[in-house]
């Protein structure tokens, strides 16, 4: 049975907005809204499907958000953001990089912002203290 002001979609969403469309109507506006905040704090960011979930990658996963029968989530896919935000997060159901809410009561945008740049600067240290593919690479052994 498709939620009320949802629609069907055959296969696996391939797109955020194939994700969106078969999300209930109210759960949709809350997701649009995320999106849309989250696209204003990394514009650099790529869209993209994750585990059949909506998320952004700049240098590497960045965050997703998705929808369930009885709440929406914000996945911060990282502990240590949920953790050292945890003050601001008091009234949210969390988790180990999940923050639920219900759609009727949405993340504040500023919160949303400021979640989003610690993750790309939690990416961005990530990625400048891990040596590059290039350079772990070994040379390939010429012959003689």
């Amino acid at each position: 049975m498709i939620p009320e002001g949802a629609h069907h979609i055959v296969g696996k969403p391939t797109t955020i907005d194939e994700y969106l469309a078969a999300v209930p109507a109210d759960k949709r506006a809350a997701l649009e809204a995320l999106r849309q905040t989250i696209r204003a704090a990394a514009p650099q960011a790529e869209e993209c499907i994750s585990y059949q979930l909506p998320a952004f990658r700049y240098n590497g996963m960045l965050v997703g958000f998705g929808a369930t029968a009885h709440h929406c989530a914000f996945y911060l896919m990282s502990g240590s953001t949920v953790e050292a935000h945890r003050d601001e997060l008091a009234g949210y159901d969390t988790s180990k990089g999940t923050i639920r809410f219900q759609a009727d009561q949405p993340l504040p945008a500023d919160l949303v912002h400021k979640l989003v740049q610690a993750r790309i600067a939690e990416n961005e240290r990530r990625r400048r203290a891990s040596p590059s593919r290039d350079a772990s690479t070994p040379p390939k052994p010429t012959p003689d």
